[in-house]
């Protein structure tokens, strides 16, 4: 097992950045909200594939909760953390304090406008403002030669990249695909709020995707299928529905008329009782 600097200052992340410099290792980054699960392992798994030194960072964010959202209850273990990032083999975990990251009332932001608006942006706005300041932000403490993220969340993936291109920030965004459970559901730290019988319920939100894949291969109209996936997750009781969509990605834009190599997202958001989950599926067709 590597040994795991854990730092909670951006001067002293920095030193070390520069000192890997140095040496000429490349930089991984692996920014997280913490309560660490297999799909964040996984990313430290391709970043250490590809870089030779990975920082992981764990800051819940405040810029990116909205008023009546979970920031205060977002699961928080940074000794089981630390734990798990060290036996992934994390050479730095960044653990700033909000103060650290914001001594002073925020004052410049960065919103990225098209492919933020829909899906989650439509229901959580504001959202991806505070995600591309954090996001910005963090890039700029760690200046990464490659940064990892979870497909799981492909609307902030777009969000990311199209910063990146827009601002001409160098570095390499990697997508890595989403990690599931048995039951097809995808791993996140938001899991753990829900009920053995919302748990249970949530295997719907898989099936309803590859159910999206079959309909979508035998070129069914994009309002059919999403018809269909609604009939499918309304079945269960606990599930109510944010939004089912289908469009193009990675520009979020509504899907037409099929194209040869065009690459579809089918997205959904859905809330077992008080915990609001997403999920999706990239297909190409």
């Amino acid at each position: 097992m590597r040994t795991l600097q854990q730092i909670e200052t951006i001067e002293a992340l920095r030193e070390q950045i520069r000192a890997a410099r140095r040496q000429g290792k490349r930089i991984g980054f692996v920014p997280t909200m913490g309560y660490l699960h297999e799909g964040h392992l996984s990313l430290v798994e391709e970043a250490k594939k590809r870089t030779d030194f990975v920082v992981m960072s764990i800051f819940v964010n405040p810029l990116q909760f909205g008023p009546s959202e979970d920031y205060e209850r977002y699961p928080r273990d940074l000794e089981r953390d630390s734990r798990l990032a060290a036996e992934a083999g994390v050479d730095l975990l960044f653990t700033p304090s909000v103060a650290e990251m914001y001594p002073t009332q925020v004052k410049t932001t960065v919103s990225v406008s098209g492919v933020s608006e829909p899906l989650c942006g439509r229901s959580r706005p504001g959202h991806f403002d505070g995600v591309a300041t954090v996001v910005m932000k963090l890039f700029q403490i760690v200046q990464p030669d490659e940064a990892f993220f979870g497909q799981k969340d492909a609307q902030q993936v777009a969000v990311v990249e199209q910063m990146v291109r827009d601002l001409s920030v160098p570095v390499t965004i990697i997508p890595c695909p989403i990690v599931r459970e048995a039951d097809g559901v995808a791993m996140s730290s938001r899991n753990v709020y829900l009920s053995p019988e919302e748990r249970k319920q949530a295997a719907v939100l898989y099936r309803s995707l590859q159910m999206a894949k079959e309909l979508l291969a035998q070129d069914k109209a994009p309002a059919q299928v999403r018809s269909e996936m609604m009939r499918l997750i309304e079945a269960e009781p606990l599930a109510q529905i944010d939004y089912i969509e289908i469009l193009n990605y990675p520009d979020l834009t509504p899907v037409e008329a099929a194209g040869t190599g065009q690459q579809i997202l089918v997205a959904l958001a859905v809330r077992f009782g008080a915990t609001r989950l997403i999920d999706n599926m990239i297909l190409t067709r």
